[in-house]
């Protein structure tokens, strides 16, 4: 049994409460056991005068931590699932998926108005082509605005720049305790959220026994069917963070209802689907929708968001 068990981090403040949050909980079901987390930037974090999708979507936020492990440095990594690629280093396995949080977008606006209630042309901060392409969907008046940063970054942007609103992951507001900036959380029939959304993942090294099961002690496994049946559909898509895909799976007794979209950044092309299947097939039921939303042309739309963006996946 090691001594200490290191547990790798991105150093943003959310990043941090969650691997706190992760060690917190890991400590009280192994109060003999010794934690320490570690912070370190990732080339997301390094890099804020681009927007995400021209830096490509290989681990932008992950990639640091994944070689730290890899080392042999740190024994598992803490990540938002949103940041995970569904194509892991060869070695690296999900650990655990922690009990999900309401995975879906709020918005923060400054004078406290609500989708509907903002005014034409409206600028929204977001640095998620998933949001922009929702949103313009929903309202085509609205001027996008790319914001980068951490979020209490992008909260200080709002406040000090001309943009009327962003759009954020509920999950990171309700952890840092600012819910009280939260002016809408946007119905799902507006926007759908990231693959994997509102779930904090540890990833291992597939050879640790030892983590393994520290790691399985916290793993929530109706979350898991449900981010697995998310993975499943962006895998088939080929798609990643920073593209427009946005997917929910929901358990219901047995069964998993999985919904997906693709649509194109000017928001006029959308393809939403769902399907429901076998809880035990979570991986299988995401291939399946995803193969009915390429029937109805979602590769096209894929292809031209990544022309645009000269993105290689």
């Amino acid at each position: 049994m090691r001594q200490e068990i290191v547990v790798g981090s991105r150093d943003s403040r959310l990043a941090m409460w969650q691997a706190e949050w992760v060690v917190e909980n890991l400590r009280r079901l192994y109060p003999g056991r010794v934690f320490r987390v570690v912070g370190m930037k990732t080339k997301g974090d390094n890099i804020l005068d681009a927007a995400l999708a021209k830096l490509g979507d290989k681990g932008l936020f992950t990639k640091e931590l994944e070689m730290a492990m890899l080392r042999g440095e740190i024994d598992m990594a803490v990540h938002s699932m949103k940041d995970l690629p569904t194509e892991l280093p060869r070695g690296l396995i999900i650990g655990a998926v922690c009990r999900r949080e309401h995975p879906g977008d709020v918005l923060i606006s400054k004078r406290g108005l609500n989708l509907d209630e903002l005014p034409a042309g409206a600028v929204i901060g977001t640095s998620s082509l998933r949001r922009t392409a929702q949103l313009l969907n929903y309202r085509p008046d609205f001027r996008m605005a790319v914001m980068r940063g951490n979020l209490l970054t992008r909260l200080r942007k709002l406040e000090e720049t001309d943009i009327d609103a962003t759009v954020l992951a509920y999950a990171g507001i309700h952890r840092l305790n600012l819910g009280d900036r939260i002016t809408q959380l946007i119905p799902f029939d507006v926007s759908l959220p990231a693959v994997g959304q509102g779930s904090i993942g540890i990833e291992i090294k597939e050879d640790d026994r030892e983590i393994a099961e520290i790691a399985a002690a916290i793993d929530h496994p109706f979350s898991r069917a449900a981010i697995t049946a998310e993975r499943g559909l962006m895998r088939r898509l080929e798609g990643g963070c920073q593209v427009p895909i946005g997917a929910l799976g929901l358990v219901d007794g047995d069964e998993l209802l999985l919904e997906g979209v693709v649509a194109s950044l000017d928001g006029k092309l959308l393809i939403r689907r769902s399907l429901t299947g076998p809880l035990g097939d979570p991986a299988g039921l995401g291939v399946r929708l995803a193969e009915d939303m390429l029937k109805q042309g979602a590769g096209e739309i894929l292809r031209m968001v990544r022309r645009e963006f000269d993105v290689n996946e």
